[in-house]
């Protein structure tokens, strides 16, 4: 796995290259999952932060920096093990364990209203 940190344009860049969406956005995941690794480890992938962003939303959440990116690697490392949050099922699933493992690490409930 591969943790990696960028800027705002690269962060933007990246996600409308593989995403079709012109904005940079707080963290993507791209699973090493293809015909060249069709057994890939559950682990095996690349998350990508924007700082930029990351900072800027920890700030208007009124949340330790530290604390949100705890929340987003959590969250990556979830979408490499096939996590998503397409629908309102998945999402409050995926939002459930990341909140436990968050409480286990030390952190907050990233979901907890204030």
């Amino acid at each position: 796995m591969t943790l990696r940190f960028v800027d705002e344009a690269e962060g933007r860049r990246l996600n409308r290259d593989y995403r079709g969406k012109d904005y940079a956005t707080n963290v993507l995941t791209f699973a090493y999952d293809s015909p060249l690794t069709p057994h890939a480890s559950p682990l095996s992938g690349d998350i990508v932060l924007c700082a930029p962003v990351v900072a800027r939303e920890a700030a208007a959440q009124g949340k330790p920096c530290e604390a949100h990116y705890a929340h987003l690697v959590v969250h990556g490392l979830l979408h490499l093990q096939g996590y998503d949050h397409e629908d309102e099922r998945e999402a409050t699933a995926m939002e459930a364990v990341e909140s436990f493992i968050l409480r286990r690490l030390g952190y907050p409930d990233p979901y907890a209203l204030p």
